[in-house]
């Protein structure tokens, strides 16, 4: 089963929107999570642990963080890139279907952008 982190600059309303259209979806707040504040590589470290896909905005540090992550031995879940100007509704519907469609191990050590 996949199960997701948001990370602190994620929308809310992408992880209310996802719990709104799959209520049994496991997808962890970054306040939940008490991640806020955190480095990324801290981050990155708690969602493997928890073995939780981490769902972010950051485009612009995360990438060379996750590569730092798994050039250090770490593995990961692997890490969504959600871009800031893209319909909520995609996004969801992209994350849902992932959660719904796909197995974990296909997103191991991976980071990509959604939605696909």
């Amino acid at each position: 089963m996949i199960r997701f982190l948001a990370d602190a600059d994620l929308k809310q309303h992408i992880v209310s929107g996802c719990l709104r259209m799959e209520p049994s979806m496991d997808f962890l707040s970054a306040n939940d999570a008490g991640i806020h504040g955190l480095p990324d590589g801290e981050v990155l470290r708690i969602a493997a642990e928890q073995n939780r896909i981490l769902v972010t905005h950051d485009h612009r540090t995360m990438p060379r963080h996750f590569g730092t992550f798994l050039e250090s031995g770490h593995s990961s879940p692997g890490v969504f890139l959600v871009k800031q100007h893209v319909r909520l509704s995609l996004i969801i519907e992209g994350l849902v279907m992932v959660w719904a469609a796909s197995d974990p191990l296909e997103w191991k050590d991976r980071i990509l952008e959604i939605p696909l």
